[in-house]
């Protein structure tokens, strides 16, 4: 590892998952049926946003990214299966 964040960074970053908290509030009270789609989105980028800051992938190896890419691809085909199940179901 070649360094780590800044604090100026880790505040930033702390205020923008502050800020995405809330767009998930009210996307849930607000947007009705779209809203577990834009929440899961919101989920994302506040996944992808502690992983590159607070794990550290910004700053770290190829390696280290390509494998934490891998993870987050698997996790997508995953959600990806589930939700193709869930839609194809009867009510």
């Amino acid at each position: 590892m070649t360094g780590g964040p800044r604090t100026a960074t880790l505040y930033w970053t702390a205020v923008a998952l502050g800020l995405l908290l809330g767009g998930t509030v009210v996307a849930t009270e607000f947007l009705g049926r779209a809203g577990p789609t834009v929440n899961l989105v919101i989920a994302a980028v506040k996944a992808a946003l502690v992983a590159v800051v607070f794990m550290h992938l910004r700053w770290s190896s190829p390696l280290q990214r390509l494998f934490a890419g891998a993870a987050f691809f698997w996790l997508a085909l995953l959600f990806a299966l589930t939700f193709a199940d869930y839609l194809t179901r009867r009510a």
